[in-house]
């Protein structure tokens, strides 16, 4: 069945889509797993691996800390309690205890200092690989560095605002007097 399609292809291209889609539909029979683009050389991005990890634990904590917020909040539904009863496993702490406010308190905020450890890590490592860069570049080629040290860093594209027109523009908006939607639940804000 493969040699009619390779002796219809005319390219090299062809030649390689039909081969791949040979090999792919023998891995899919033998249940082989088979490695994903870029990471059969081994390297699968710039950014390290250790940096990627330490970058889905601080987003798995943040998400923990809202969940903890939630049901510091009065928020029992079933996951929220599942959320939090997994967060205090393998400590005496049970949720109907007195003092369960204290202990999310608590908790919240060593999940903080952890992220701001980790964050701290990250930022570290960063500072030093440019450094580590600039230095190599300033070896190597001192015009591009210079170049690239006086290019300012522009987080948008356009041209440039005027400072009189923003403080006029933020002026005009705030002066305007709004009918705001009082909800009952902006009382229970204002109480807490």
């Amino acid at each position: 069945m493969l040699v009619t399609y390779l002796e219809a292809s005319r390219d090299l291209c062809e030649t390689d889509s039909i081969l791949f889609g040979a090999a792919l539909a023998v891995c899919r029979i033998i249940v082989a797993k088979r490695s994903t683009a870029g990471r059969a050389t081994g390297q699968s991005s710039a950014i390290p691996a250790w940096r990627i990890r330490i970058e889905e634990r601080i987003a798995r904590a943040r998400a923990l800390i809202g969940r903890l917020i939630c049901f510091r909040s009065g928020n029992t539904r079933p996951r929220i309690v599942r959320t939090v009863r997994m967060a205090f496993a393998g400590t005496n702490v049970s949720l109907s205890q007195p003092d369960i406010t204290q202990k999310l308190m608590e908790r919240i905020d060593d999940l903080k200092q952890r992220i701001a450890a980790w964050g701290k890590r990250i930022r570290l490592y960063t500072e030093r690989s440019t450094r580590f860069n600039q230095n190599r570049l300033f070896q190597s080629d001192q015009k591009r560095l210079y170049k690239s040290l006086e290019r300012p860093i522009v987080s948008g594209t356009g041209p440039a605002i005027n400072q009189a027109d923003t403080v006029a523009f933020w002026r005009d908006l705030w002066s305007e007097p709004v009918n705001h939607n009082e909800g009952p639940w902006t009382k229970v804000v204002v109480t807490q």
